[in-house]
């Protein structure tokens, strides 16, 4: 059957199929505009786990998603799928994950790091986080090649940096824009070069990337915050603190977004943490801190860079971590922000 026979026996009012793709689309991945590439990774999480579960929980959360979307006219033809979740990539994760917990303990009890055995197990998990970048590299390439609109599922925020570094290959340069709580310019947070606290340190380290432009910060550190001054405009922080400051003095979130979008060059690579939001809408997410946005605020600002003629080249959406069975919360959300996102992302690309 072919995409178009599908489209016209396909009712997107009705229930969704589990039997389907994601959000219960009847579409092959190759017969749909956007692929999720899943990476079920968290080695070096320093606070709560479960986000290497996050990918199969946005998975299942998807079926109850409308596939109405307001600006988007039939976005849902356009065709989203996911691809196959990668368990060897999550067991790996899980067994080195027991590693890095036994290291951080140890350095948290006086451990000097350059004890052999410790020395051993930062090689070790240094090692394989070169080999998870390599492997999101390649992933992401290939579709890029395919000229699908790509996004990335976490997993832990460390995961998008190979995608950032094949983006690289097709882009001259390019901006990052990071809706997060923390900064993540930690260098070598807790002795792992790709922790999860260091993904936009590492991401400075591509020269293609022009800009690092975040949103939301509400937890960093002096020495993050000392590289954000000292960066030369190259990267600009709009701190939770300073919007919420402004707007209780009168300013509007229609005017911030506008001073955003002045920040940003024609490509963005969006790169977003779902502890941006307030905890409330991702208790379980691996390190919530109080503060943050609703949804409508982060739909808002991507719905003004679109309309700005800006494109989004890519996207990822990390550090989801799902509750217990009975509590889909975190992935309920996910899903809905993801499917709007991707459509955005295909509009902004005139798809």
């Amino acid at each position: 059957m072919t995409k178009e026979e599908k489209i016209s026996q396909f009712d997107p009012n009705g229930i969704g199929q589990l039997n389907d793709g994601l959000f219960g689309l009847p579409f092959t991945l190759d017969e749909c505009e956007t692929v999720l590439i899943p990476v079920p990774w968290e080695v070096t999480v320093s606070y709560g786990g479960g986000t290497a579960n996050g990918p199969e929980a946005i998975r299942m959360a998807s079926y109850q998603v409308d596939l109405f979307d307001p600006l988007v006219k039939d976005a849902w033809k356009k065709g989203i799928a996911m691809e196959d979740i990668d368990t060897n990539i999550q067991e790996k994760s899980n067994q080195l994950r027991q590693s890095a917990e036994r290291y951080i303990e140890a350095l948290a009890n006086g451990a000097d790091e350059n004890e052999p055995s410790l020395k051993k197990i930062a090689h070790n998990i240094q090692s394989e986080c070169v080999w998870l970048n390599n492997w999101v590299k390649e992933k992401v390439l290939h579709r890029l090649n395919q000229n699908k609109i790509v996004g990335l599922i976490g997993g832990d925020h460390s995961a998008p940096l190979g995608m950032m570094q094949a983006l690289a290959e097709k882009f001259k340069s390019f901006a990052v824009l990071q809706l997060d709580a923390h900064a993540d310019l930690r260098d070598a947070y807790e002795g792992f070069e790709f922790s999860h606290a260091s993904i936009m340190f590492n991401a400075l380290k591509i020269p293609q990337i022009e800009k690092l432009v975040q949103v939301g910060i509400r937890d960093y550190c002096e020495a993050e915050f000392n590289l954000i001054q000292n960066s030369n405009g190259r990267v600009v922080t709009f701190f939770d603190r300073n919007i919420k400051q402004t707007q209780y003095h009168g300013d509007s979130w229609d005017r911030i977004c506008n001073r955003i979008i002045r920040e940003l060059p024609q490509h963005i690579y969006l790169s977003f943490d779902i502890d941006a939001l307030d905890p409330k809408l991702c208790p379980h997410t691996g390190t919530p801190v109080a503060g943050g946005f609703e949804t409508e605020q982060i739909l808002f600002l991507l719905e003004k860079i679109v309309q700005s003629g800006k494109t989004i080249i890519a996207f990822d959406i990390n550090e989801v971590a799902p509750g217990s069975e009975e509590d889909e919360w975190d992935a309920n959300v996910a899903a809905r922000l993801l499917y709007r996102i991707a459509n955005l992302t295909a509009m902004s690309q005139n798809r």
